[in-house]
């Protein structure tokens, strides 16, 4: 069972009243919210509506099981809808049943692909996202949840593949804005910011819609041409094996690897991004896992791929879902509306729909930590926008794809340009310390201490010889280099070439070349690069007062400090 559902139960078990009501409005909200919502992407995706409610389902329980965030909405998204259309309809050649079992099977290989990765515990993956990162992307999530909302919002007949076409299409139309649903979809914007400003306390999201499906009805908005959900179709699935041939597998194997990558970057960015405001830890290898059920239990009931979504998301944490019971609820509405409630739904209007998704977006920009980022470092902020313009203009695949080079850049920027320095003796410290810190500190005359603050290894080891040159370079007549390798924890093939080549180089100049602090895993390293032999075990010391005095006992020149 999945931390998050433990935590609702033992509310219940506690009768904590406030966490409940909290989870089963946040359930109810989010599930009304969700029944359109997955219709349409089941549209996208090129299957019947009524698969879009059976993944939905299968995931909200599938998810809450398994998975490591209390507020995570898992199901049918626009991203694993549009690839899902992308990799089947080739294949379907306009066979509407042969369509909705290819759809089923690749989420069935979207799982296995899943459950794989959990096996070799490539969760890990998911750390190469950093801080920035996460935030850029809620932003230009929103921003995407936005401008995919601007047909809802005026009428206006939006189309296109990305947020930049779905921009031009909208300014082409905007002369066709229809005014009833603009000023339906506004009243129902300023009434959501209202409640949450004035009454924080009240289920805002909740008022919003009964109240919209409320005028909706009394006024008759549908007659004025208000765009409302319609009908929705009901009935429950039987359990099946999508029956696809051996070549049909083959084919939908790659597709299913992307949609897998696409679909965990979501889910992750979007657990971790919503879990630091609670002070929540996603485990990221049990992700793999919800993910890789959930689209499994998809498959089996002829469904499509499912991921993760930032809106509904949003919406439950903002109308008090606390933990996974939030998600049970809606996938218990989802059940009751494929078999009784369905024309319950078929008055609300769309333009409220839009209003709802757009206040949630806004909440998924965090204006502060822009702000925290510029006064940290510039670098921080860049990153942050540079993932969230990416996202926008590239679309939520290649808006990930960005995302995580921007990380590994950003990561050997680090690893590749580090801190170092020479040490010498502070009066009134213990210890060696960076004389750059301390103007009274002092060297010992021909040792050369210095620290390099990074593993070594390939993107570094040439600025590390470079600067470690330098530092020598610097003492008018060393005769020891000192390396102080507390930091270097790790190194590889090329730094340790790189080690023999300072060594040699240092021969030439008559310089001993030596090590402390070196841990036992590097040095296990260095002795199967030869590097022990060739520096020499009598110059690799546990400690620098160790490696100082030895310095001390074979030099005949003045050493005091």
């Amino acid at each position: 069972m999945g931390p998050g559902l433990r935590v609702g139960l033992a509310a219940a078990r506690g009768h904590d009243g406030a966490a409940l009501r909290g989870d089963l409005l946040a359930g109810i909200t989010v599930a009304a919210y969700l029944v359109p919502q997955v219709l349409a992407y089941a549209g996208v995706a090129g299957v019947p509506p009524v698969a879009g409610l059976w993944a939905a389902a299968v995931a909200l329980v599938g998810y809450a099981l398994l998975g490591s965030s209390r507020q995570l909405s898992a199901g049918p998204e626009s991203t694993t809808a549009v690839m899902t259309a992308i990799a089947v309809a080739p294949l379907a050649a306009g066979d509407p049943g042969r369509y909705a079992v290819l759809a089923a099977a690749l989420a069935l290989l979207v799982g296995a692909v899943c459950l794989l990765a959990r096996l070799a515990r490539l969760g890990f993956l998911a750390d190469l996202l950093s801080r920035p990162v996460l935030v850029g992307y809620l932003a230009g999530i929103a921003l995407v949840m936005i401008v995919g909302q601007l047909g809802n919002l005026t009428g206006v007949r939006v189309s296109g593949d990305t947020i930049l076409a779905e921009l031009g299409s909208f300014a082409g139309g905007i002369a066709a804005v229809h005014v009833p649903t603009l000023l339906l979809a506004v009243a129902v914007l300023a009434l959501l910011v209202a409640l949450g400003r004035l009454f924080p306390r009240l289920p805002g999201t909740l008022i919003a819609v009964v109240l919209a499906a409320a005028a909706t009805a009394v006024l008759a908005l549908d007659e004025l041409g208000v765009r409302t959900i319609g009908t929705v179709p009901g009935g429950l699935p039987a359990l099946a094996l999508p029956a696809i041939g051996a070549a049909d597998a083959v084919t939908l194997v790659l597709p299913a690897i992307g949609v897998a990558i696409v679909a965990y970057s979501d889910d992750v960015l979007t657990a971790r991004g919503f879990a630091r405001r609670g002070g929540e830890r996603i485990d990221a290898d049990r992700e793999l896992l919800a993910l890789g059920a959930s689209n499994i239990a998809a498959g089996l009931v002829h469904g499509f791929p499912v991921s993760s979504s930032g809106s509904r998301t949003a919406i439950g944490v903002a109308t008090g879902g606390r933990s996974q019971v939030s998600s049970v609820v809606s996938a218990a509405v989802v059940v009751t509306v494929l078999l009784v409630a369905g024309p319950l739904l078929a008055s609300f209007p769309t333009a409220a729909l839009g209003a709802l998704v757009v206040h949630a977006a806004l909440r998924l920009v965090d204006v502060g930590e822009f702000r925290r980022f510029a006064r940290f470092r510039r670098s921080e902020l860049a990153l942050a926008l540079l993932t969230a313009v990416a996202v926008v203009a590239l679309g939520v695949l290649y808006g990930v794809l960005v995302a995580v080079g921007l990380s590994i850049l950003d990561l050997l920027r680090k690893v590749s340009r580090p801190h170092d320095g020479i040490l010498g003796f502070v009066p009134g410290l213990a210890g060696m310390h960076d004389i750059d810190d301390y103007p009274d500190g002092t060297t010992v005359p021909g040792l050369v201490v210095y620290r390099y603050d990074a593993p070594l290894c390939f993107a570094n080891a040439e600025d590390f010889r470079r600067r470690a040159l330098a530092a020598l370079d610097a003492d008018p007549d060393p005769a020891w280099l000192l390396l102080n390798t507390e930091a270097m924890s790790e190194i590889d093939i090329t730094a340790a070439d790189t080690l023999v080549d300072l060594a040699d180089e240092l021969d030439r100049r008559g310089i001993v070349l030596a090590l402390a602090r070196t841990k036992q895993d590097l040095r296990t390293n260095l002795r199967r690069a030869g590097l022990v032999e060739r520096i020499g075990a009598d110059r690799i010391f546990p400690t620098l007062p160790t490696a100082v005095a030895a310095y001390r006992a074979t030099t005949d020149r003045d050493t005091a400090v």
